[in-house]
C-alpha cells in the first residue's frame, strides 16, 4: 500500500488560526481550485520514519527546512485517501513566506503524446487561509487534518 506524509502548518494572527495549504503544479491543476488543494506531503517507504519522511517532503516542495523537536509536531490521526494511500500528518505552529516558497519538479510529457518532456512545479503555489477557506480548498479527504488540529486547539483554550 502506497503511503504519504505530511506537515500541516498553522499560525495565529489576531486570534486567528491560518492553514498553510499548496496547490499542486503541473497542467492538469493550473485551472483547479477548490478541493485541488493539499498539505505538503510526499510518499515515503517503509522503512522510513514518517515524521522525517513528512519534514523532508516539506522542505522538497517549499524549499522550508523546519526547525523544532519532535514533540513540537502534533500527531494527527492518518486519511485514506480515494486511491486507497494512507498519509500520516503532523500539525506544526510555524510561520512562512509564502513568497518565498520554491517547489522541486517533476517530469511529464506534455501535451500527453507529442513526445515533448517538460519540467514543472511539484507545486505552483502556497498560501494561508483562515480555516473556512481551507477547508474550501484543501482536497477533501483532507479537511479531516484541519478539523483535527481545530478541535485540539480548542481543547487546549
Amino acid at each position: 500500500m502506497k503511503q504519504s506524509a505530511g506537515i500541516l502548518l498553522y499560525k495565529f494572527i489576531d486570534k486567528t488560526i491560518y492553514f498553510l495549504l499548496v496547490h499542486p503544479g503541473g497542467p492538469f491543476w493550473k485551472n483547479k481550485d477548490l478541493e485541488s488543494w493539499s498539505i505538503p506531503k510526499g510518499e515515503f517507504s517503509a522503512h522510513e520514519d514518517p515524521l522525517l519522511a513528512a519534514k523532508r517532503e516539506f522542505k522538497e516542495e517549499t524549499g522550508f527546512e523546519l526547525e523544532g523537536e519532535s514533540d513540537d509536531f502534533i500527531v494527527l490521526e492518518s486519511v485514506k485517501l480515494k486511491s486507497g494511500k494512507m498519509v500520516f500528518a503532523w500539525a506544526l505552529e510555524f510561520d512562512i513566506d509564502v513568497t518565498l516558497v520554491k517547489s522541486n519538479e517533476f517530469e511529464m510529457e506534455w501535451p500527453p503524446k507529442s513526445g515533448t518532456i517538460n519540467n514543472f512545479p511539484e507545486i505552483d503555489k502556497a498560501e494561508w487561509f483562515q480555516t473556512d477557506e481551507a477547508l474550501k480548498k484543501i482536497n477533501p479527504t483532507q479537511a479531516d487534518f484541519i478539523i483535527q488540529i481545530v478541535s485540539k486547539i480548542s481543547s487546549s483554550l
